[in-house]
């Protein structure tokens, strides 16, 4: 094994299309890896569009102080939409690659967590000054309450609405077969969702399969799911993520004092 190629032979199965999934599938190749980009989750309209246009007519009106954002699919709902919310709505993102969308997309970016970039984390980071007002909270119809839990808590009046429904991709035969029988080494997983996908469509995943988690959110999620976690980025960017599972290959290839 090359120092410079330590994830030459294997192959990493990368469970999200689009440019996210072209960005990471590159970072592996320039490691030596294979990457088998198999999306599964997509995203749908809302099954309740009438309670999330108003939500957004009442944010495009200045009726929130604060529009907290957790991914980039909701970015994309707010540019769809046309929504542009006044200067005195801020916005807050739940990471880096959330805020990176939305200034792209040219919105301003108020608040971002520095330590942890989940959902917890931005209400733990949230400012102290900050503990009162309307927060719109626009997330996947599947997303858990922890958002506006917290924010509810520090004195905020929070509201959820869902942006989008996150649905469930079936994976193609082959792509089945390359893990069921540990062809594909490297199992990728970026979030809960994508956790109960793998769970439902690809276990009991083989003995040799390494795990790697985008995050200790999802960690904790792709457990709950029954499957096994080897490894898990330190922060929730596809870069530690691919970081992590590059640090493991060469731990795993260095020589021992024994060797």
């Amino acid at each position: 094994m090359s120092p410079d190629r330590p994830l030459k032979g294997t192959r990493v199965l990368v469970p999200r299309g689009g440019k996210w999934g072209d960005n990471v599938s590159a970072s592996l190749r320039s490691f030596g890896a294979t990457p088998v980009i198999a999306p599964m989750i997509n995203f749908a309209p809302a099954e309740t569009p009438e309670l999330l246009d108003a939500a957004l007519a009442r944010l495009q009106n200045g009726v929130y102080d604060w529009l907290v954002v957790t991914s980039a699919t909701t970015v994309d709902v707010l540019v769809g939409n046309g929504i542009r919310p006044p200067a005195t709505t801020r916005i807050a993102a739940v990471g880096e690659t959330t805020a990176s969308a939305l200034t792209l997309a040219g919105y301003r970016v108020d608040f971002v967590p520095e330590g942890d970039n989940s959902a917890r984390g931005l209400v733990k980071e949230w400012p102290s000054a900050e503990v009162q007002g309307r927060v719109l909270v626009p997330q996947s119809d599947i997303a858990e309450p922890t958002l506006v839990a917290g924010l509810s808590a520090r004195g905020f009046d929070a509201e959820f609405v869902a942006a989008y429904r996150t649905v469930g991709v079936p994976i193609a035969d082959d792509v089945k077969r390359g893990v069921a029988a540990g062809e594909i080494g490297v199992v990728l997983i970026t979030s809960g969702s994508v956790a109960r996908q793998i769970a439902a469509q690809l276990a009991p995943l083989p003995d040799g399969t390494l795990v790697a988690c985008i995050g200790p959110r999802t960690a904790f999620d792709a457990r709950a799911a029954g499957l096994p976690v080897h490894l898990i980025a330190e922060t929730r960017s596809a870069a530690a993520l691919v970081e992590a599972v590059v640090d493991h290959a060469l731990a795993e290839n260095t020589p021992t004092e024994k060797d």
